[in-house]
């Protein structure tokens, strides 16, 4: 068992203090109110929870989707918000809302959506190729921000003949941001492949004033402590790693505190958090039926690695209410203990994609002409 002695640097990001050093990952359509207040659950409070991702030109709008988006429980502190933006002036009013009206603590800012709907628009892990673009929009965010911290997700770049992250960096720290993360993949590999662990390292010698958090093949406590050690990173974002997998807030609290100690549970304590989870989807949207349907796309990756039939999988992704849920699990073989293997990758994987560009992106890093408020999504959650 990997160990690593408590005495770790404190993560600061602007005047809060993120101990362990662990982020969540902000996940369209997963990292909502109910799963955060999960995590939380399982962390004792510890670490840092990121909103799923808010786009800016909805949040000025007040589109009812985005509003219920970033409702936070009064337990959630820091509160913080993942925004999503192409246009400097959009970026700039959301964030402006966000400080008038005091919807959070902290603003996180995504350059690190590899989805071709975002990409498509210049957004996302396209956009830090423009730099100029890059950095007009982080000067926006920050001059609007006043005291609340900014910091920025992005990833290598869009392939490995396009590679931004060392750029990205550096505008981010002359722009004023306060922590950056990367994860360790281009766009192309969209959640493909093996994550570049050594370019965290390489971001982390770059930029040296500012806190850097390392993202990508976190699947364990360990996996964190191991790139902690390996990249010299300051922190951890933990993304499709907790995908069914909530208590692993758990086992990190456990590991960067020293204690060694990992969470195994056996089948039955599997089904009492997937019941729990479903509850609190139907409580948050307000409809009982419509939370277990939401819920449905996370039965799998609780599931992965238990001996459950290939029917009653079938069965249980086509459940509609926490009764018929309830009954379902109660009957599995909830006795089943943890299962060897059951961590490693979850959610997508697929990689070396075509990447989904705006005509003649890639001819002038330079040239922003074209890209504005047009290419702004109008809802959020991805």
């Amino acid at each position: 068992m990997t160990t690593l002695a408590p005495a770790l640097p404190q993560l600061r990001i602007g005047p809060h203090t993120v101990r362990p050093p662990v982020v969540l990952a902000p996940m369209a359509g997963i990292t909502n109110a109910p799963f955060r207040t999960l995590c939380r659950e399982f962390s004792g409070g510890k670490g840092l929870f990121v909103s799923e991702m808010i786009t800016t030109r909805a949040l000025v709008e007040r589109n009812e989707k985005t509003m219920q988006l970033i409702h936070f429980d009064a337990s959630e502190t820091p509160r913080s918000i993942q925004l999503y933006g192409v246009d400097p002036v959009t970026v700039g009013k959301a964030v402006r809302m966000i400080v008038d009206e005091d919807l959070a603590d902290h603003i996180d800012l995504n350059f690190g959506c590899p989805v071709p709907k975002v990409t498509r628009k210049g957004g996302g892990s396209a956009l830090p190729y423009k730099r100029p673009l890059l950095r007009a929009i982080l000067r926006e965010a920050v001059a609007q921000a006043g005291d609340l911290p900014v910091t920025i997700k992005m990833r290598k770049g869009i392939d490995d003949d396009h590679t931004t992250y060392l750029d990205a960096g550096r505008i981010a720290v002359e722009e004023g941001i306060t922590a950056v993360a990367l994860h360790g993949r281009t766009t192309a590999q969209h959640y493909g492949g093996t994550a570049d662990w050594d370019a965290i390292a390489r971001l982390k010698e770059h930029v040296p004033e500012i806190p850097v958090l390392g993202n990508g093949d976190i699947w364990s406590a360990d996996d964190a402590l191991r790139m902690m050690r390996e990249t010299g990173c300051d922190g951890v974002v933990v993304g499709r790693g907790c995908l069914g997998r909530p208590w692993l807030f758990g086992d990190l609290v456990s590991a960067f505190e020293g204690t060694g100690s990992r969470q195994a549970p056996a089948l039955r304590e599997v089904a009492d958090v997937m019941l729990r989870h479903a509850t609190l989807l139907g409580e948050w949207i307000g409809d009982e039926s419509r939370g277990v349907i939401d819920f449905r796309k996370h039965v799998a990756w609780y599931l992965k690695g238990f001996a459950v039939g290939s029917d009653m999988r079938r069965r249980l992704a086509v459940t509609s209410s926490l009764e018929e849920l309830g009954g379902q699990l109660q009957e599995l073989d909830l006795d089943q203990p943890w299962p060897d293997g059951a961590d490693g990758p979850r959610g997508r994987t697929s990689g070396n994609n075509r990447v989904a560009l705006p005509d003649g992106w890639l001819k002038d890093p330079y040239d922003c002409a074209g890209v504005g408020a047009d290419a702004e999504l109008d809802t959020s959650g991805g």
